[in-house]
């Protein structure tokens, strides 16, 4: 009895709306929050009369239920509304537990945290070309300098690069090979066309976040083991 119910109401719902359709109203509605409206009504008429049905008999299994798909549509509900301020949680948390990792700080500009490693550095993680690389915060060095595993997990003709540049490592003078990443990305801040230096095999160890980088961002700076870096608009 109860489906035939719902189906008549629901025929009767599309015969109103094609009737008048060119009036554009119905009850004092818009057409779409009409058809809105019934189809509302007649979903939770289904659920309500398929609990009854279920728990014929047993008011309080049937009351627990309505009160646990409540509460459910309810965190989900806050969940949905407060969603922005949960991704900023969760990210201060990856922050804290793998340093590397940027928090995105929001506001009207991109801005990034870092947490300082164990060791003191702050290993900073980047995106290059899409490709995730490691890299040390270097404010000695003019440039971004990647290994020869970075700049070739990023995508650079290692085959065709000429190491023409002199630079000066702890090891003493060397050449580097002069590229421009098309790509580089640390959390919200995204840098294109940098300048950046690729190591001869062997010379590098790890890649190094330098000024060639820093000099885009419109400012850095560090607060005891936060690294803070802010992009431009």
């Amino acid at each position: 009895m109860l489906l035939w119910i719902l189906l008549t109401a629901l025929v009767l719902a599309l015969v109103l709306l094609v009737a008048r359709h060119d009036q554009g109203t119905i009850a004092g509605l818009e057409n779409q929050e009409f058809a809105s409206l019934t189809i509302k009504i007649t979903l939770l008429v289904f659920v309500g009369s398929s609990m009854i049905v279920m728990f014929r008999g047993r008011l309080g299994a049937a009351v627990r239920a309505a009160l646990m798909w409540a509460a459910i549509a309810v965190v989900l509900l806050v969940g949905y509304t407060y969603r922005g301020e949960m991704l900023t949680v969760t990210d201060r948390v990856l922050g804290e537990l793998v340093p590397g990792s940027a928090v995105n700080l929001g506001g009207p500009r991109p801005a990034v945290e870092i947490t300082r490693g164990r060791g003191g550095s702050f290993q900073v993680t980047t995106e290059i070309n899409g490709a995730r690389v490691p890299m040390v915060l270097d404010t000695g060095a003019s440039a971004v300098v990647l290994t020869q595993e970075a700049a070739k997990a990023a995508g650079l003709p290692l085959e065709v690069l000429s190491y023409t540049v002199p630079v000066e490592t702890a090891n003493g003078r060397t050449r580097a090979a002069a590229v421009t990443l098309d790509r580089l990305a640390i959390g919200g801040i995204v840098e294109r066309a940098v300048p950046a230096l690729v190591a001869q095999p062997g010379q590098l160890q790890t890649n190094l976040l330098g000024m060639s980088f820093l000099n885009r961002l419109e400012g850095w700076e560090v607060r005891g083991d936060k690294l803070i870096l802010r992009g431009y608009p």
